[in-house]
């Protein structure tokens, strides 16, 4: 008998659809689930929220003595820091001080030698003027003191620039002057003015210097004119 009305039950599915067609729009129920079934409950991790990025700060208890500990712990570390915060700053400031002395007393030394060229100077000039004749000997003194300033430039690693004859090099030689020549290669150098100076093969000061270029046409005409007889 149940077998027979089970069969004549339409089934849920068919229900659905006939719900549908006359009540569009209506969505059917949810299926009532039947007596003894029951419904398992979300598993173990499921459903659980994420903690949030900005938790709470736990707390956590601490004896006294622990407590006193660390917080005189963490005074020797700041005493510490303090302390070595002051000691760099001395120190910097020490080292800027020698800094500024050594750039300021560098060239001591140097001068000191130079204090006795011009001691040499001084009595070559007094001896000029006590003999009024002795041309000589003053120029003597001269070169002795020139001498002297080329041993104190050479003793401390300062050579002059080679100029005259050489071909002009902007790194080492300023062009003052340029003259139309034959005599000289074009680009070669004519005359020195100044001498320049090297300082431990870097250079402290160019030599200037007169720049040969070729003829032009006007300067072969001009010359040409120069060289007839004069009637």
């Amino acid at each position: 008998m149940s077998d027979a009305s089970e069969k004549m039950k339409p089934s849920q599915e068919k229900q659905d659809e006939v719900l549908k067609q006359e009540q569009p729009g209506l969505e059917p129920e949810a299926p009532i689930e039947s007596l003894g079934e029951k419904k398992e409950g979300p598993k173990k991790g499921e459903g659980k929220k994420e903690k949030s990025f900005f938790s709470k700060e736990k707390t956590i208890a601490l004896k006294e003595s622990e407590y006193d500990k660390l917080v005189h712990e963490a005074a020797e570390f700041k005493d510490k820091y303090v302390r070595l915060l002051a000691e760099f700053d001395n120190v910097r400031k020490r080292t800027d001080r020698e800094k500024q002395e050594f750039v300021k007393y560098a060239n001591e030394g140097l001068l000191a030698q130079f204090l006795a060229i011009l001691d040499d100077l001084e009595r070559s000039v007094e001896a000029a003027k006590a003999k009024h004749e002795d041309y000589d000997a003053f120029l003597k003194g001269i070169e002795m003191v020139m001498a002297h300033v080329y041993e104190l430039l050479k003793k401390n690693n300062v050579k002059p620039i080679e100029a005259k004859g050489k071909m002009f090099d902007p790194h080492l030689h300023e062009a003052l002057m340029q003259e139309e020549t034959d005599q000289f290669k074009e680009g070669a150098i004519v005359e020195e003015f100044q001498k320049g100076y090297f300082f431990d093969n870097h250079v402290i000061r160019t030599a200037k210097v007169k720049v040969a270029t070729a003829k032009t046409a006007k300067g072969i005409a001009k010359d040409a004119k120069e060289e007839q007889p004069n009637n």
